[in-house]
């Protein structure tokens, strides 16, 4: 049996993809909460015919630079290492996958998951403040 047919279907027809999702907030009653974000990703998913099946969450975390923030850490050690079991990852906004400093690490981040397989979705671009 190929993996298209073995694969849950969802209503329209269309493949359910397997997705991750990664949650940020720099802290405590934060406007993007991290049950808001997981309100609004779980809506999108549905939308989508997302399957989210792996959560990665770094409450209470500045998105200045990539230390002090395992829950990415340990997304980039899964999707580089293969243990991924996920194709798309889907994140609330850019400012909750990072505010770094230097524009380029942020896309260096995106471009490693890419390399490696894994898509990178935000449900919102603009950065929000």
């Amino acid at each position: 049996m190929d993996e298209v047919a073995k694969t849950p279907q969802i209503p329209s027809g269309k493949r359910l993809v397997r997705a991750a999702q990664y949650l940020r907030m720099s802290k405590e009653h934060q406007t993007y909460s991290i049950d808001n974000q997981k309100d609004a990703i779980r809506n999108y998913a549905e939308i989508m015919g997302y399957d989210i099946v792996t959560t990665y969450e770094d409450a209470g975390r500045s998105g200045l630079n990539l230390g002090g923030r395992p829950g990415l850490q340990r997304m980039l050690a899964d999707v580089e290492s293969g243990r991924a079991e996920f194709e798309t990852v889907v994140i609330y906004d850019v400012s909750r996958w990072g505010r770094f400093q230097n524009i380029n690490e942020s896309a260096a981040y995106e471009y490693r998951c890419q390399m490696a397989g894994v898509r990178i979705e935000f449900l919102r671009r603009a950065i929000r403040k």
